[in-house]
């Protein structure tokens, strides 16, 4: 009876000793429309493995998302963000302007702070009934197009620029002939709602629109989620190679003691793990062996980049989206 007792306490020793050093731990992950179920399914399995390695200690990672650039002037405004998985280099970079990222953020991962990438695809109607194939068929008069706001949302940012590069592209291109373009394009937006998740809202359950300018993550999504009778994707014959950026925001991390986990957490994108979760929800994954595993959802399309279209998201900015910018000009004019 002695012996039994005596196991007991120490039992109950060592249980009260693990609750009294067990830690918890809570990130928060600031990012953009189109990535809540991508983060449910990361956070679910990082938080499992991370568990796992630290025994006894929990991690709880809260999620935020909103427009991209509206999302970045929360955490400048005061957010407390652990990290930040943002629709686009640029956004991440105003965060350098308060030092909550060091300049050469995108140094500190891989491939520019970019795991992944997707690109813009129009999502159409079942049947395609106004038959659009191209760019070109966006500027037909009576035709409905949904995107959201350039001037909050990272997504439309990039729907914009697909749009400039193509026409720039085409034969005979130039800067004028493609601000003739986008014009005429933006003629056709009934409506701009402030991010790309709810673009979709508008397009899919809302029923507005002929045609939504999407990520090609939130057109799968829709198909997924709605039936494959109701929508169909169309891939036009080039656009813009997206690379939505990530980044430890250190300045709060480092107060919060969350620096290293933060860190982890992002890292783990970049695992054969988190490049698997990437493609399961329809972004194109760096890894070589999750692309092929997954081809048949990522078709081949001629892709141009930020960089040698635009000169770099700095310069993209300052042209088309800062105040009095080719984008206010185009929508006063439309």
């Amino acid at each position: 009876m002695l012996i039994f007792n005596y196991a007991r306490i120490v039992v109950l020793g060592l249980t009260v000793v693990l609750s009294i050093s067990a830690k918890e731990y809570t990130l928060l992950n600031v990012s953009y429309d189109p990535t809540r179920e991508l983060y449910q399914d990361v956070n679910r399995a990082f938080i499992s493995k991370w568990e796992v390695a630290h025994a006894g200690d929990k991690l709880v990672i809260q999620q935020s998302h909103g427009g991209s650039g509206k999302q970045a002037r929360a955490v400048l405004d005061g957010l407390q963000a652990d990290v930040v998985t943002l629709a686009l280099h640029y956004d991440v970079d105003v965060l350098t302007r308060t030092h909550l990222v060091p300049k050469d953020w995108d140094k500190k991962l891989a491939n520019n702070s970019a795991p992944y990438t997707s690109t813009v695809v129009f999502l159409v109607r079942k049947g395609n009934p106004k038959q659009v194939k191209d760019w070109g068929d966006l500027i037909k008069p009576g035709l409905s197009i949904i995107t959201p706001n350039p001037k909050t949302s990272g997504g439309a940012r990039w729907n914009y620029l697909a749009a400039w590069g193509y026409a720039l592209r085409q034969p005979r291109g130039s800067q004028e002939k493609a601000r003739e373009f986008v014009r005429a394009l933006y003629k056709n937006v009934p409506i701009l709602d402030a991010g790309a998740r709810a673009a979709t809202t508008t397009f899919v359950q809302r029923g507005i629109g002929d045609v939504s300018l999407s990520w090609e993550n939130e057109a799968y999504l829709a198909i997924r989620e709605l039936g494959p009778d109701k929508f169909e994707i169309v891939y036009p014959s080039e656009s813009i190679l997206a690379e939505p950026s990530v980044a430890v925001v250190e300045k709060n991390a480092k107060k919060k003691g969350t620096e290293t986990i933060a860190r982890e957490y992002l890292e783990f994108l970049y695992t054969e793990a988190g490049q698997e979760i990437g493609a399961r929800n329809y972004y194109r994954p760096r890894s070589v062996a999750a692309l092929h595993k997954h081809r048949e959802n990522f078709p081949a399309i001629k892709l141009f980049t930020i960089d040698e279209t635009f000169g770099g998201w700095a310069q993209a900015q300052k042209t088309h989206f800062d105040d009095d910018g080719e984008f206010d000009k185009i929508y006063a004019l439309r």
